[in-house]
């Protein structure tokens, strides 16, 4: 072969537009900070990242109508149904969580993030910077690329890309966690953790990947299917990759053991970056996770299966039990997304792939739940910004009491999204809890969806619990609503409208993931 024989590289460039839409606009906010004068560059970045949301959903849309689908750029992303809906749910629920970013008016006319995130807390260089009242706003540029590593990383067909995307999706995360306004130590301390706890997983996803590329010698998904069809060497080297792969996925879905982080993360973080990454991540890694379960190890779901139904238990019973001793609101909600976690990883034990005319396979069930749980997620964490106090949010439980009566539809709302996180009937926690149970169950493991019912009617608790004490106690008097602007109220009454119409009226969204639940190998 000459040199003029080399056959040039093939990239599809409208298919992959929503991805570069990101990555552009992320790269172009990056530009406007150094080019912008200060007090121009908040404003033009949410118009930045806002446009860009839109236009990539747009470019989706159009993707999706022209029916465009397979294995793009060279064998690295795959775009097929699942993809569509989780880079569509990606957007949407980025959009609305920069909106929560972008809020000024429940904090004296600033921004939820350190006036200077480099300076150290109670300095000289803080005070100055918090009574110049200057923002970071490059945090919109560091959510996109966030967002990019979790759109590509949710789509990734080989484990090299997969790898690359993972670090493109944690690393602005860590950054972010760190850059809380008020209470600057305690988020320091949880971008720390998540940082070093971050790269430790990462080390393991990648030894498992080298695992794996020795037994099968490819990156690909499809290639390490064919490997194991077909075994050249012996399978220890195999469970291995397998099991280090496993460490790193689960570490970010939040699955125990290696679930530490997500409460001290939550707590820590500026509750706006709270909100986007406790669905955003959890979407990306459950998509990521199943992708590479199903098809890169199909073929050996005999070896993970009843692993994770294991992990997938405790993961629940950690969640529910820890989640009842909890005072604080955001803590609660954190462990109140482990138990998420496990009654998602519920249905991918169950691996349901071909299903009769009518029902659902464990991904659509899992695209069902992700949607449904995300539009109550980030009005919940929404609604926490709001409840505050002279030092700011009032996240005690406890503090909450009584704001039925402070501010009834905003207590009301949030007693919807309770509920909805809890699966009662009319709600669309309800109907994803239903989902993923039926797919596990048809999966048979029956066992474990028992278990998950049980866990469910215990956590309900301490959602409920919420609710009482927002309607049936005295009202603290130190504790208001913040007047917060339409920025926030949009994701509050989009999350609640979402839950409510989802309970009562699900057969679209039924349908949709129905159709789209099918990887393309």
């Amino acid at each position: 072969m000459t040199l003029f024989d080399i056959p040039a590289p093939s990239f599809e460039w409208f298919e992959l537009s929503p991805v570069l839409v990101v990555l552009v606009a992320a790269c172009l906010g990056i530009l406007l900070e150094a080019l912008l004068p200060r007090q121009a560059r908040f404003t033009t970045q949410l118009v930045v990242v806002e446009l860009a949301t839109l236009v990539a959903f747009v470019m989706l849309v159009l993707n999706w109508r022209r029916d465009n689908s397979g294995v793009l750029a060279m064998g690295a992303v795959t775009l097929d149904g699942p993809t569509y809906i989780m880079w569509g749910a990606l957007l949407v629920f980025s959009l609305l969580a920069m909106l929560v970013f972008a809020e000024r008016d429940l904090d004296n006319g600033v921004s939820a993030f350190s006036a200077a995130a480099s300076s150290v807390p109670g300095s000289q260089l803080e005070a100055e910077a918090t009574q110049a009242r200057l923002e970071h706003s490059e945090v919109f540029p560091l959510a996109l690329f966030s967002l990019s590593g979790m759109m590509i990383f949710a789509a990734s067909n080989d484990l090299l890309t997969m790898f690359v995307a993972l670090e493109v999706m944690s690393l602005p995360l860590y950054l972010l966690s760190a850059m809380a306004r008020r209470r600057r130590l305690l988020s320091q301390e949880a971008g720390l953790k998540y940082f070093m706890l971050g790269a430790f997983s990462s080390a393991f996803f990648l030894f498992g990947i080298a695992m794996l590329y020795g037994y099968s010698g490819s990156f690909q998904l499809s290639a390490i299917d064919a490997a194991i069809a077909s075994p050249v060497f012996g399978s220890g080297i195999l469970y291995l990759g397998m099991a280090m792969l496993a460490v790193g996925l689960l570490f970010k879905v939040g699955a125990v053991p290696f679930q530490s982080w997500v409460p001290d993360v939550y707590v820590g973080a500026p509750t706006p970056v709270t909100g986007f990454m406790a669905i955003c991540t959890k979407l990306a890694a459950v998509g990521g996770l199943a992708r590479v379960f199903y098809v890169a190890l199909g073929a050996e779901r005999w070896s993970w299966q009843p692993l994770l139904a294991v992990v997938a238990l405790i993961t629940m019973a950690v969640g529910v039990v820890l989640a009842l001793t909890q005072t604080d609101i955001k803590r609660m909600l954190a462990y109140s997304s482990i138990a998420h976690a496990g009654f998602l990883l519920v249905a991918v034990v169950g691996a349901l792939a071909d299903v009769p005319s009518g029902q659902m396979n464990s991904m659509a069930s899992i695209l069902f739940y992700l949607v449904a749980y995300g539009f109550a997620t980030i009005a919940a964490f929404a609604i926490v910004t709001m409840v505050r106090d002279q030092t700011g949010e009032a996240h005690g439980i406890a503090r909450w009491a009584g704001l039925g009566k402070k501010n009834p539809v905003l207590a009301g709302i949030f007693a919807v999204l309770m509920l909805s996180f809890a699966g009662i009937p009319l709600t669309g926690g309800f109907i994803g809890k239903w989902a993923v149970f039926q797919a596990a169950w048809l999966g048979g493991y029956s066992w474990l969806v028992l278990a998950a019912i049980g866990f469910s009617l215990v956590a309900a608790y301490f959602y409920i619990k919420v609710i009482v004490v927002m309607f049936f106690s005295e009202p603290d008097e130190t504790v208001v609503v913040g007047k917060a602007s339409g920025l926030t109220w949009v994701p509050v009454v989009v999350g609640a409208v979402a839950s409510v119409y989802l309970g009562l009226f699900p057969g679209q969204l039924l349908n949709l993931v129905s159709q789209a639940g099918i990887f393309l190998r």
